[in-house]
């Protein structure tokens, strides 16, 4: 492992190790956030990363050690997609972990991407509100956020060039992708930034390259969304297969 001041950099051997730690990290959080305040608000990401680590928390070895009915999930990002639709990351969780544990339908706080955009983003927004009640001109204080990585640097659904990435007025926002053609709905920089713990999980050789700039000297942040995720007050850990982690500069 390889400390840094502002962050934690964890190279694992496979995407089975990746898991395991970051399995291991939720529950503690979940239990120290449980016995602060008796619930513990986490934001899931969407991709195929976390997917094998949904269905980890929710298997025998793990299940039993959490106390679900204080997990409140919410999601850093949607497609604006049915959540019935292959796409939706809604559906990734449903799949790989709501449908094998019991969690009280109040705690899942979904994004619907169903919606209008702009709509969909302003309800979200609104449920953040109610459930954190920050105090005036306060941003909500997640106990974890989960973030995955692209290829082209961007993270949750804060892509290179896009609006979304100078918002600091909302907490949810939509991001149009060009390239992709589509409408996304989003949390903003200021919302990952002030979460207590952000953990990002990235696995692959196609990862190899965004990972050396990223995690370089000379990380250009004005370019590569990923790189303005920095904690206000709060740990920023980064998981990484050792396929992905090949590159890193010593």
């Amino acid at each position: 492992m390889l400390q840094f001041t502002e962050r934690e950099i964890i190279i694992c051997r496979d995407v089975d190790e990746l898991n395991r730690k970051a399995a291991e990290q939720f529950v503690a959080l979940a239990g120290a956030a449980n016995a602060r305040r008796g619930r513990f608000a986490v934001a899931l990401s969407g991709g195929s990363t976390p997917t094998a680590l949904y269905a980890l928390l929710v298997s025998a070895e793990y299940r039993n050690r959490l106390d679900w009915s204080r997990v409140h999930l919410f999601w850093g990002d949607e497609r604006c997609v049915p959540p019935d639709h292959p796409e939706s990351n809604f559906r990734m969780v449903q799949e790989s972990l709501l449908s094998k544990v019991e969690i009280p339908r109040e705690n899942i706080h979904r994004m619907a991407g169903e919606k209008d955009p702009q709509a969909a983003a302003a309800d979200y927004e609104n449920e953040l509100r109610r459930f954190f009640s920050p105090p005036q001109d306060g941003v909500p204080r997640f106990d974890l956020i989960y973030l995955g990585l692209g290829e082209d640097g961007h993270t949750a659904s804060l892509f290179p060039g896009t609006a979304a990435l100078s918002e600091n007025q909302h907490w949810v926002t939509v991001a149009y992708v060009e390239r992709l053609q589509a409408h996304r709905l989003t949390l903003t920089l200021p919302v990952i930034n002030a979460a207590a713990q952000i953990t990002f999980l990235v696995s692959g050789k196609s990862k190899r390259a965004i990972v050396k700039q990223l995690l370089g000297a000379d990380v250009d942040s004005s370019i590569l969304p990923a790189a303005k995720v920095s904690p206000t007050d709060g740990r920023l850990t980064w998981l990484i297969t050792q396929d992905a982690a090949e590159e890193i500069p010593a």
